[in-house]
């Protein structure tokens, strides 16, 4: 009787099982053409993305040896400006970095137009965003006022980027410049008591702190 009873309940089962699938067939096909489709759509997007990525490492690359060989600076940086406007993380930073090593673009504003238009590409990743700020810091020392220079450096020092110390000890260098030495010392002694302060730029603070404060 038992063993009757087990059979018709797992008859019971089954047939609720099928009868489930039987009603909400059409959702389950939907659904698993909706993932399939989605996924067909991921991988085109990344396969288009690496190509996007491998045009434009040659692009690059032909602009290099072209410039390299030809010096035409009229042309180089017409293509280099494209290939920063394409907001590429990897390719848009290297343009923009050979600009300004090789001296093709020389005007203030224009430099800082293409570095603001850098550290605004989202999918940047955070430390290269960190670095990307610091250079345009240390690039804008020789000619900007304090405040300014503040403002640049402000998302680095009030975080806790790899980049901090280095933009604390930039803006030390700035104000001992500047003759104003309290707020260096400052600077300096901030580094010296920020636990993830980088070795070599804590090194350099305490060399300086004994070198030009020590009494």
């Amino acid at each position: 009787m038992e063993e009757e009873i087990q059979i018709i309940n797992e008859n019971a089962k089954r047939e609720k099982i099928k009868n489930f699938f039987i009603k909400n067939g059409k959702y389950f096909i939907f659904s698993i053409s909706a993932i399939i489709i989605l996924i067909l759509i991921y991988l085109f997007f990344l396969e288009i993305k690496s190509r996007n990525q491998i045009k434009l490492a040659e692009k690059y690359n032909n602009i290099i040896v072209n410039f390299q060989n030809l010096k035409d600076t009229d042309q180089t940086k017409k293509n280099l400006i494209e290939i920063i406007e394409s907001k590429n993380p990897t390719y848009s930073t290297l343009a923009l970095y050979f600009m300004i090593d090789n001296e093709i673009i020389n005007e203030k504003n224009e430099i800082n137009k293409y570095f603001d238009m850098v550290i605004g590409i989202n999918s940047l990743e955070k430390e290269i965003k960190n670095l990307i700020i610091y250079k345009k810091a240390v690039f804008n020392s020789d000619f900007v006022k304090e405040e300014e220079l503040v403002k640049i450096l402000r998302p680095i020092i009030n975080s806790d980027s790899i980049w901090k110390s280095h933009s604390l000890f930039l803006l030390s260098e700035y104000f001992y410049y500047k003759n104003n030495k309290e707020e260096s010392k400052k600077l300096l002694n901030e580094i010296l008591n920020y636990e993830n302060s980088n070795q070599e730029i804590k090194l350099q603070a305490q060399k300086k702190l004994y070198r030009d404060f020590s009494e």
